[in-house]
């Protein structure tokens, strides 16, 4: 469901026409150079634009083709229609009729039979436009004529002129494109005539009698009809109907009474299909007791017409016309129907003759006959569309509102270029290229969309910047060189002051600045230019600062400067705006600091993001200006932006193809996109749920994209933001998106050409966006947009697997196998369409106790989970088959089908991991865990080829049961690992035992000699070589006879490498075969020529593998060797700089035996640990570089040795309360926020030694910085350096020694005594 505004309706009075075409009521009305075609209140079919001129003068549809034709001052354009039968309903362009020479511009059109347009003007012209337009009849006039309409059949023509008393009405004497004639006779009236109306039949053939209705300037109705249809005159008198008499007020005094009248008529056919439904409607007995109705019933017998005359207090009187054109007219053949009050149409006021006429259309819906639907065309610019039951119209006794409205259509005549919402956003301010500016207000309620225009602004200088106060009632416009107040409590706004002023540099900016306190009626706004120079002004009004009500004794409203300032920036400002004030409706501030609300957004050609607030000093006369956050993102020259309240900002890139979404509070980049190059990015526009989940709307020329908050999702990878409505304006207009802003109530409202429409929040769940996202929909329909954004970015239910997966990361397993045996309990009896409790009867507090046994404790789940005794005769392994079956039948509610398999896949993880608990330490618990469930995943999905990250390889590579780990995975591979299996587990990057290392290696090499039946030597060729056993791979190319290379290979093999003739044969070898692209072999003769480092390189570019230059780096020289730790410092450490892969890093560093810095990696930015040039990637500014298991491992390792207590020492106090912080914000984002809450609980910060010490080798004491001691911390500092670790300053530890603590506490300690 929509509202529209579709543009400001022309005061001309062929401005609006509406017809029943083939079951389809249409209306058609002119806006400024475009006609607005609907089919109902908010059903737009489409608008037309004609580019080529600036207004259009008339319209009119016929009724039996629904072709339009459409008058300009130059031309007569007609429109056929097309795609009805399909559903698809548009027009398009048939032919032109120019304008004849020296015609003046009003032009007036009538449609007749067979497809004729008559055209009026100073002649009268007839046009034949079924197939081409052709002249069939033309006639010229003494005087132009304002209106020329045919009658139904096309018999008659009614022409009058402006200030005309005289009805020329044309009679035809022939048709035909040769001969067609029309011979007249005038109608005279004491007066002008000012409306005509010939009586409308069901059906075009019923023309036995013609009826023409004309009002004039007497206030007289008259009604012609032809008594003798033989006679000259064609049409008589027949009767009057004085509307000034009709409307007798009952009241005497002055307010009362108006000496206006509007008069309309309502056809008999409608009047008599109308009471008809409404009879229908109502019960027998009920219409029995209904007095109204049975008189309408009375009145419908003798079928009468009805003539309606109502004046601007709501009176109203309807006649009856019965027995119309028959000779001898009766006194009670015009008779009074009723007389009532409440006719509640909103006339404007007599500001002037021309913006105070209105014209009246009455018609009866098909859908809805038993109600009369009125057209009000108020030349002022509005058309209303009213509706009532025809029993309620004619009751003669009280009523409230006899008639409701359903819709109303104006707006602008220009293009709209900026829309402003105010703080609260039930006010807004639309504004056109002419300087046109509309304030409008929103209706009250959830269900009321629509906007009612509430003052308009026309400003004789060009509006560079509008701000809105006081929910609209006053409005400050910016210009170039002077600011203006003006007060918009009334239809047109009244300029209330103006101050001049000189700035150096371009306006950029207009925001109104937090206020002290909310009593005060004194309000500040500043303007800022791109140098950061910038005026603030102080505004007095009636008003408090954030109240409706006025304070007593008000001063005048009032605008003078108040100081100047200057924002300090080094480098100029592309631009600056306000922020959008989503989540937050509050501008007051009497703090300056980084918790203060933002107020303004800038972006420089660097591509610097920085927020802003700021506050008064009213005693000083002075502002104060703080950049409460900065951004570097590395976006050259950005085109647009915007931030909202909330630390969200968003940055299209120069090409307006590119967007990116920051959290400004973190300083991390949450989604890159770039959209196609035809959809330039126009406008972004920030909201926000009540619980303030981000929504940010994206405006292309012809559609707006709505991208919602995603929860983080660290193990699937999944995108932050989402698309998930697409609202395309292409069939509705064809005009570009001006602007789009949301509404306070969370609907949005689009600006294109002068056209504005309002979206609700109601979305289709079947759209593909939405069912793209796994939403928990098990039965399709509409649904509110902002529960799909809670539950897109809402707290996880317990049993959700991404909080799963997180409390066992955090090591929690005890509680993760807790809230799988509630689940089982809870869904015991559970079926579809219960609610389910998120919490399965666990309490929040049990998550988060201080006492959590470790995952490998060797105490039973049960006891360590805290489960009553009747859980602890509850055997895990029996409930997970119970459990998963029970998945697969019953749908959860909180959970998606694609969430529900993947709980099933932890399940059953959690399920292998406790049987191998009790060997195993946490570290391997946790790799074996997502091991396995990358496996499991892999078996469901077998196009994923990704293998497990570096996140998985830190925790196996710190795991100190990695000879269970090695033989559990290989295992999973029937014992028949090769080298694309060995790479999906990182065996050879987390395995720490060089001789396990080298036997796992020699393994992969006689499984990938026998990988294939031929058993091909060249498949292992790599690996033998690596494991320096060139032995063995003579031997199995001795086996090898069907290979036509056989016995150059084994000759050649057969020699001596340590010659410098074959070491040079086996490099030319090595070199032919890159240029053949047979890289893995190329670096097997690199091996054999001794070149390790060239192999290496082959591996890493050519083959871009990494794993694979680690492993034969590794297994041919060792940890401690020279090509090894080269790979390392100058390969794998800037690549996880360029990437902000901190797992990368921190096991970079470890493996270098540089501790200190691998536990500093896990906090601080990789590339501000290194010498390194190189912009980080927007991949390093990723969120996703920001992992809250990093927090786990941190905690894990800095009190290990003492190298990593001298590394956690060169942290700073604030660093660590930043990153705790941090993931406590990221565990908040992935919808973990018990996990936020128990990391923020029970974090232990280092102690601080009170003199720190400036060298920077100095050993820590592990005594005095940790809170609790452990028995053994890793003595690691007393090693000498390698000769390539003295060269680059890294260094690889001897074997370790222990360091005993000397408290016998912490012994009992560790014993738990």
């Amino acid at each position: 469901m929509r509202a529209i505004l579709p543009g400001k309706p022309q005061a001309r009075l062929q401005a609006l026409c509406t017809v029943q075409w083939e079951g389809l009521r249409l209306i058609v009305y002119i806006s400024g150079n475009g006609i607005v075609i609907l089919s109902g209140p908010t059903d737009l079919v489409q608008t037309l634009y004609l580019e080529d001129c600036s207004a259009l003068v008339a319209v009119d549809i016929d009724e039996t083709t629904g072709k339009i034709a459409i008058a300009s001052p130059t031309n007569v354009y007609v429109y056929r229609p097309y795609g009805k039968e399909e559903g698809l309903l548009k027009w398009s362009l048939q032919c032109v009729i120019p304008r004849q020479e020296h015609e003046p511009e009003n032009l007036t059109l009538s449609w007749g039979t067979d497809e004729e347009l008559l055209i009026g003007s100073t002649s009268l012209r007839l046009f034949q436009v079924a197939t081409q337009e052709s002249e069939v009849w033309r006639r010229r006039l003494p005087m132009p004529v304002k209106l020329a309409k045919f009658s139904q059949d096309a018999s008659f023509i009614a022409s009058t002129g402006s200030h005309d008393r005289l009805i020329k009405l044309w009679r035809r004497q022939s048709s035909g494109a040769d001969d067609t004639r029309f011979d007249f006779t005038y109608l005279p009236h004491p007066t002008a005539v000012t409306a005509i109306h010939w009586r409308r039949h069901n059906t075009r053939e019923q023309t036995s009698d013609h009826t023409l209705y004309s009002i004039c300037g007497d206030r007289k109705i008259r009604v012609w009809a032809a008594m003798d249809p033989h006679g000259v005159h064609g049409l008589q008198i027949w009767a009057e109907i004085d509307m000034q008499a009709s409307i007798q007020p009952r009241q005497l005094n002055s307010i009362s009474q108006s000496s206006d009248r509007f008069g309309f008529i309502v056809d008999s056919q409608d009047f008599s299909r109308s009471t008809a439904a409404a009879i229908a409607r109502v019960d027998k007995a009920e219409s029995e007791e209904h007095h109204a109705l049975q008189h309408l019933v009375e009145v419908t017998k003798s079928n009468p017409e009805l003539c309606i005359v109502i004046d601007r207090h709501g009176h109203m009187s309807a006649w009856g016309l019965e027995n119309v054109g028959k000779k001898g007219r009766k006194p009670t053949d015009v008779f009074n129907i009723a007389h009532v009050e409440n006719f509640g149409i909103a006339f404007s006021g007599p500001e002037s003759l021309e913006t105070s006429n209105v014209q009246l259309l009455p018609f009866c819906r098909e859908q809805s006959a038993a109600q009369l639907s009125l057209l009000v065309h108020h030349f002022d610019g509005r058309i209303e569309w009213l509706e009532c039951k025809f029993e309620e119209l004619f009751d003669p006794s009280p009523h409230q509102e006899r008639i409701s409205r359903r819709t109303l259509w104006t707006g602008h005549e220009g293009s709209i270029k900026k829309i402003v919402r105010s703080i609260s956003g039930k006010v807004v301010l639309s504004r056109t290229n002419e300087n046109e500016a509309v304030i409008w207000r929103q209706g009250h309620g959830e269900s009321d969309l629509g906007l009612a225009l509430s003052s308009t602004i026309n400003s004789p200088e060009h509006i560079h910047r509008s701000w809105l106060l006081h929910n609209g009632h006053f409005v400050i416009n910016l210009h170039h060189q002077s600011i203006s107040l003006w007060a918009a409590r009334s239809s047109s706004a009244l300029r209330v002051s103006t101050h001049p002023f000189d700035l150096e540099g371009h306006l950029v900016c207009l925001v109104q600045l937090p206020e002290p306190s909310l009593d005060s009626n004194i309000i500040h706004v500043a303007a800022i230019t791109t140098r950061g120079r910038g005026i603030v002004w102080s505004l007095s009004t009636p008003y408090g600062a954030h109240r409706k009500s006025q304070v007593q004794d008000p001063p005048s409203p009032s605008l003078e400067q108040f100081c100047t300032f200057d924002l300090k920036v080094q480098d100029d400002l592309v631009f600056m705006l306000p922020v959008d004030p989503a989540g937050s409706a509050s501008w007051t501030s009497s703090s300056l600091d980084t918790f203060a609300q933002d107020i303004a957004i800038s972006y420089s050609i660097e591509g610097k993001l920085r927020t802003w607030t700021a506050v008064i000093d009213v005693n000083r006369s002075a502002v104060e200006w703080l950049i409460t956050s900065t951004v570097e993102t590395g976006i050259k020259n950005p085109s647009l932006t915007s931030a909202s309240s909330i630390r969200k900002a968003a940055l299209v890139d120069t090409s307006r193809t590119g967007l990116t979404i920051w959290d400004m509070r973190n300083g991390q980049l949450e989604h890159d996109i770039h959209y196609n190059g035809l959809d330039l990015i126009g406008n972004l526009d920030w909201s926000s749920t009540p619980d303030n989940q981000s929504l940010l709307a994206i405006g292309f020329p012809h559609k707006v994209i709505i991208l919602a908050q995603m929860r983080y999702d660290y193990l699937s990878v999944g995108p932050a933001w989402a698309p998930i409505r697409e609202i395309n304006t292409k069939d509705s207009t064809p005009h570009p998106i001006g602007d789009s802003v949301w509404l306070g109530s969370g609907n949005l409202l689009i600006g294109a050409g002068n056209q504005l429409f309002v979206y609700d929040k109601t979305i289709d769940s079947a759209d593909y966006m939405v069912s793209d996202l796994a939403v928990p929909m098990h039965k399709h329909g509409p649904m509110n947009l902002f529960d799909l954004v809670t539950y897109l970015n809402g707290p996880l239910p317990l049993f959700h697997p991404q909080f799963l997966s997180q409390c066992i990361l955090a090591g929690k397993l005890a509680k993760v196998q807790h809230i799988v045996i509630g689940l089982h309990k809870a869904l015991r009896y559970f079926s579809e369409g219960d609610e389910l409790d998120s919490f399965v009867s666990m309490a929040p507090g049990e998550l988060v106790e201080e006492s959590q046994p470790s995952l490998a404790s060797k105490e039973p789940v049960f006891r360590a989970a805290g489960l009553s005794a009747n859980d602890a005769e509850v055997d895990y392994g029996e409930v997970v088959p119970l459990l998963t079956e029970k998945l697969t039948r019953v749908s959860i509610p909180q959970l998606s089908s694609r969430e529900q398999i993947h709980l099933v896949d932890m399940i059953e993880c959690v399920s292998t991991v406790d049987k191998h608990q009790r060997s195993m330490d946490d570290n391997a618990t946790r790799y074996l865990l997502f091991f396995r469930h990358h496996m499991i995943r892999k078996s469901q999905v077998p196009a994923d080829k990704a293998g497990i990250t570096f996140r998985e390889i830190a925790w196996a590579y710190h795991s100190g049961s990695q000879d269970i780990l090695v033989d559990l995975v290989s295992r999973q591979f029937q014992g028949r690992m090769l080298w694309e299996n060995a790479k999906e587990s990182g065996m050879f990057m987390w395995m720490s035992d060089l001789t396990a290392l080298r036997a796992q290696f020699e393994i992969i090499a006689r499984n990938e000699y026998t990988k294939t039946d031929e058993k091909n030597p060249i498949d292992c060729s790599l690996y033998y070589l690596a494991l320096k056993k060139k032995n063995i791979l003579i031997g199995l190319w001795r086996m090898a006879a069907w290979n036509r290379e056989q016995t150059s290979t084994q000759r050649l093999l057969s020699n001596n490498f340590q010659e410098a003739r074959w070491k040079t044969a086996a490099l030319k070898n090595a070199y032919a075969l890159l240029g053949k692209r047979r890289f893995e072999y190329a670096a097997a003769f690199f091996l054999l020529a001794g070149n390790l480092q060239d192999a290496v390189n082959v591996c890493l570019h050519q083959m871009r593998d990494l794993q694979l230059a680690v492993a034969v780096a590794r297994v041919y020289e060792g940890d401690e060797g020279l090509v090894f730790r080269r790979l390392l410092e100058e390969k794998v450490l800037p690549q996880a700089a360029l990437e902000g892969n901190r797992w990368l890093a921190t096991w970079a560093f470890w493996m270098l035996g540089r501790r200190d810095m691998a536990v500093r990696a896990l906090i601080s930015p990789v590339h501000t640990l290194m010498d390194f040039a190189e912009a980080p990637t927007m991949q390093a500014r990723s969120y996703l570089a920001n992992d809250p298991a990093l927090v786990v491992l941190y905690k894990e390792l800095r009190g290990k040795s003492l190298q990593t207590l001298k590394g956690a020492s060169r942290i700073s106090p604030k660093e660590e309360w930043d990153f705790v912080i941090q993931n406590a914000r990221l565990y908040d984002r992935m919808g973990c926020d018990l996990l936020a809450l128990d990391l923020v609980r029970d974090w232990e910060f280092l102690k601080q030694p009170k003199e720190p010490s400036t060298e920077e080798d100095s050993v820590p004491d592990p005594r005095k910085m940790l809170r609790r001691r452990s028995s053994l911390v890793v003595d690691d500092l007393l090693s000498p350096k390698s000769p390539t670790g003295m060269r680059a300053g890294m260094g690889r530890p001897p074997p370790q020694k222990v360091f005993e603590e000397p408290e016998a506490n912490s012994l009992l300690d560790n014993f738990g005594f």
